[in-house]
């Protein structure tokens, strides 16, 4: 299994942001992806998710592989964490969210309700959606905001774990999580159009 990108572009509010984007993820690798504010890194990361059409070129072994996690935790507030795992893990055809919860030190908070919870918490549950979907490969957008470097640190436990089991993840983030990964740096792959200045992906957020 691998994720393939050939000469992808994508654009944001119909303006060309990146162009002949390249490269090829394969089981048990991490690629980091780089880049200035506004670049369209998290376009590039919606379009591999399947959140919105490329403008041209190809994505390969995407289809049903893919789970995202984006600037919002996807967490009803009404729900306590484990609701919301549990929610999630039945989308996706799966039932056990108890090594989620490990992972994230999300136990003693699962009856509590989401709406409840700090930031850094909600974060955490918000990540902890990945582990019940099954899915192989993580797709994730600054996925470190709001967490403490102990967090961080689960987090970045929590990825080495997926990629030893053969899993991949695509991240885009300016912080050193200590991954064996590979960096894809945007700034050359700019399209004309995309000059940074009154650039954003406040859309997205």
């Amino acid at each position: 299994m691998a994720l393939s990108l050939s000469d992808l572009a994508v654009a944001r509010g119909g303006v060309p942001v990146l162009s002949g984007v390249s490269f090829t993820l394969d089981a048990g690798q991490a690629l980091v992806i780089r880049g200035p504010n506004g670049s369209g890194k998290t376009t590039l990361l919606r379009t591999i998710a399947g959140l919105q059409p490329a403008l041209s070129g190809s994505i390969e072994g995407a289809d049903d592989t893919v789970a995202y996690a984006g600037h919002a935790d996807g967490l009803k507030a009404m729900l306590s964490v484990a609701e919301n795992l549990t929610f999630w893990a039945a989308v996706y055809g799966r039932r056990n969210i108890d090594a989620a919860l490990a992972a994230y030190a999300l136990a003693p908070l699962k009856d509590r309700l989401t709406g409840t919870l700090s930031a850094g918490q909600k974060r955490r549950a918000g990540l902890a959606r990945l582990m019940v979907t099954g899915r192989p490969i993580w797709v994730l957008d600054e996925p470190t905001v709001s967490l403490d470097t102990h967090a961080v640190g689960l987090f970045a436990d929590a990825v080495r774990a997926h990629l030893r089991a053969g899993g991949m993840a695509l991240l885009a983030t300016h912080i050193d999580l200590g991954l064996d990964a590979d960096v894809l740096d945007v700034t050359p792959l700019l399209a004309q159009a995309n000059t940074l200045h009154g650039a954003s992906d406040e859309a997205f957020l």
